[in-house]
Parts: C-alpha cells; structure tokens; sequence
C-alpha cells in the first residue's frame, strides 16, 4: 500500500521548504522527507553557525586590536570556548527550530523523517511507508568530501561540522585545503589564539580566484599570524607524540607539520550516493551531482535536482535561486533557466571575499578585450574610518559595449558593497547608462564603485 501525492521533495534545505510552500498555496498534497535535520547545511553546519562563530572571531580580535582604535585593551583577555560553541548552537538551533514550524504549519504538507530511497521511478520506501508521486523535487545536499589525503583511518580528524563542537581550543590546528572552507576555519580559529597552519596542494591559496586576489588574501591571513604551506604535492597523515603528523612536499619549509588537531577542507560530496538514483532512471555526472537541464530537470523528466546535489553552485543563494526558476517554470507558465545567473559568491574571511562576473583570469582567456578599473581600501574612506584597511576594489568591463562584466571587493563590507554591481551586469547595458544619475551614501564602500569605473584603462592581454 503506497500513500500518494502530488509532490515528494527529498531533503529540507533551503529550496526544500520553500518550494513545499508555494506547493501548499497552490492546494498540492506535499510530502516533505528529512533524513536528520531539518534546514540543510546552511541552518547546521554551513552558513548560520560559521557566521557566527566568525562574529566571535572578529570580536577577539577587535579585542585584541582594540589599541588601534584608542581604545585599551583588558589586561586579562580571554577566549570563552564553551560559550562561543554554545552561541552558536543557540543561534542555529533557533533556525532549525524555525524551519521546522514553518514545515508543519503549512496546509497539506507532511514532513516525513527518514531516509528515503527510490523503489522504482514514482516510488521511494521511507523508514516502511511507501510514498508515491509523479513529480519528485531532490534537494539533498552535500557532504565533506577527503580526496587524495592518505592515512585518515589513523588520526583523528576534524570536519567543518566537527570542529564547531570542539570544547577547547586547538594548540596548532593544522587546516589541510586552503580555499574558501579551510581560509575561513583557520582565521577563525587563529583569532581565538590557536597556532594555526594552512597546507594547500596546489600553487596558490583559493585557486579559483585571480592570482592578485589570492596573494593578496594570502599576505592579509600572514599578518594576522597563519603559517601558509602551498605546493603540497602529497598530504598525508600519521600519528604523533600529542596530536597529528601532517606530511607533505612542498619547495620550501619542513616536510612534515605536526599538530594537536587537524581540519580536513578539501572539498564536498553530493548526497546522491544512497538514494537508489539508479531505479529512478536518474543520471549522475563524474562528480556525483544530479545531471539536470537548464530548467533543473534530471534525466528523468518527473525529477528536478536543486542546490548543492545538482552542480549548478553551492551556496545558499544559488539553491534559493533554484527555488524561484522552479516554482516560476510550475506555476506562473515562465520558462526561466539557471544558465545565465550571474556568478555571485563570497568567502567570509575578515575582510570579506566578494567576486561576482567574470575575473581576469577567464577574461583574459576569452581573448574578449576588456577595461580594468581597481582601487585599494587604503584610499576608501569607510576602511580608513574603521581602522581595516587591507584588500583593494577591482571592477572589469567590456571594452566595447561598456557593459561590466564583473567585480571583486576584498575588503571591510565587500560582501554588502559588490552586490549593487549585480542588477547592472545582469542587465549588459553600459555602465555609464546604470550607475550614473544617482546620489550614494557617504562614507560607504558602495560610493566608491563609480569611482573605480572612472579610473578604467585596458586589460593586459598577456
């Protein structure tokens, strides 16, 4: 016996639950399947509890700092452990917490634990219930993934959503992977007072973004006191006398760093592997994402994918976004697509990462020619008031069309600031047509784009 329903939406993320609403409005019978906890990565382990474990960083070392400011430090300064753990339970708890109500208030939306798996493709078996529909909605999520680290089945190890439950501070975290998770752990924690180490395999910290941007942030992480190993050609890990022998190979320093804990911030995996995909008629690619179309259709035309299982970006907003092209394409008769949103993400060191558009780097491999236009914070107003002034403002354009085809701010409220560039690329029309005419707040980073633009020179092609 099988219950049936208009919809099934696997996994309560951030499309999940928002999607079961509008569904619900619409009068649909919704069956909403959780197999933990209800708001995904964002509300768990992702967004929500790392951002505010970043707000207590950022408060001891403004504590810390407080002298550059006039302002004298305590003579006893302490970092609270517990406490700080037990904020950001409150905070992500009251989340879930949310979620959850939201989930069970809606009218003819069933929220069902468990892990469901695909019986055949209208059919999942979810702890004995047997739920059945014709339109299937994966939101699912993502994992930490750990590829080419050996000897993890020797040392204890620490994920993202681990190291938020530690007790007590690390003596030398050893952070392994040194993008956007990683940089952000080992900031965090060397502001609490932890001897903190980041090893990258590759030749440059978070390298998907512009070699500028990552020297830049890379020297702003050193001053604060992180050791920085790039050019980790063979990560591997082995005991040690009071903690974790990281071994590596790099061209300059000593070949194996040892530490009390280790991080392991290499990547994440879509949750697809466990699903029974395979009796659904569903594709994955090499990755393990969900194959899905520009509308977020999966190989099986009655299975969409949205958020972090389907490659198409894994960020809150990106899934949110998923969302809204879904529910446009079911109910308002749109034919929107996710293939031309702009790429918009930020990593939430202090200062802020903000990269929206095109970077150099892929502009210069485009051969399109392009205008460059950059000013450092040091000459921003706002970041000199603050007292944080490391990072720069870099703003590329369409040599011909004088469209703006995308923007970096690393630096203080760079996250905040790049986002009114947004509408302005997605629109392709000049710049000197959408950012002109209007008056900006004084004294903020946003007030300074124009600025930027009015300083453009060619890109060098080389």
């Amino acid at each position: 016996m099988s219950d049936s329903f208009d919809a099934i939406v696997i996994g309560a993320g951030q499309a999940g639950p928002a999607l079961a609403e509008r569904m619900s409005r619409e009068g649909w019978r919704v069956a909403v399947v959780e197999r933990s906890r209800v708001g995904g990565t964002c509300v768990n382990t992702g967004c929500i509890p790392t951002k505010a474990m970043v707000a207590s960083a950022h408060a001891a070392w403004v504590v810390r700092e407080a002298a550059r400011w006039g302002v004298r430090p305590p003579e006893r300064f302490e970092v609270d452990v517990p406490a700080i753990i037990a904020r950001k339970e409150r905070i992500s708890g009251q989340s879930r917490q949310n979620v959850e109500q939201w989930l069970r208030g809606m009218p003819g939306v069933e929220l069902v634990l468990g892990h469901a798996r695909f019986e055949d493709p209208h059919t999942i078996e979810v702890a004995g219930r047997r739920l059945r529909t014709d339109r299937f909605f994966l939101n699912v999520g993502g994992r930490p993934a750990q590829p080419g680290v050996e000897g993890l089945d020797s040392v204890p190890w620490l994920t993202n959503a681990s190291i938020m439950r530690l007790s007590e501070l690390p003596r030398h975290l050893v952070v392994v992977g040194g993008s956007y998770i990683g940089l952000e752990f080992a900031q965090m924690f060397r502001r609490f007072g932890s001897e903190v180490t980041v090893v990258q395999r590759g030749a440059q910290l978070v390298p998907r973004e512009d070699p500028d941007v990552a020297e830049a942030l890379r020297g702003l992480l050193e001053r604060e006191g992180l050791t920085i190993r790039t050019g980790a050609e063979c990560v591997r890990l082995a005991p040690a006398q009071e903690g974790v022998a990281v071994r590596v190979n790099c061209q300059t320093g000593e070949p194996e760093v040892r530490g009390s804990h280790v991080l392991i911030a290499t990547g994440r995996r879509p949750n697809t592997d466990d699903l029974g995909l395979d009796r659904a008629g569903v594709t994955l690619d090499e990755r393990g994402n969900v194959a899905v179309d520009d509308r977020l259709r999966s190989s099986a035309p009655h299975i969409w994918a949205l958020g972090d299982c389907n490659g198409r970006g894994a960020f809150t907003h990106t899934a949110w976004n998923d969302f809204e092209v879904t529910a446009a394409n079911l109910f308002e008769g749109a034919d929107r697509g996710v293939g031309g949103r702009v790429v918009t993400y930020a990593l939430y060191t202090d200062p802020p990462l903000a990269r929206i558009g095109l970077g150099e780097r892929e502009l210069r491999a485009s051969g399109r020619p392009a205008l460059i236009g950059t000013r450092p914070m040091t000459r921003v107003g706002r970041a000199i008031e603050k007292g944080e002034t490391e990072g720069f403002i870099k703003i590329l354009v369409d040599a011909e069309s004088k469209a703006i085809l995308g923007a970096t701010v690393l630096g203080v409220d760079g996250d905040e600031a790049v986002q009114s560039l947004l509408d302005a690329i997605a629109s392709r029309r000049p710049y000197t047509e959408v950012l002109t005419g209007g008056v900006r707040i004084h004294p903020t980073v946003s007030e300074l784009l124009p600025t930027v633009l009015q300083s453009l020179k060619p890109l060098d092609p080389a």
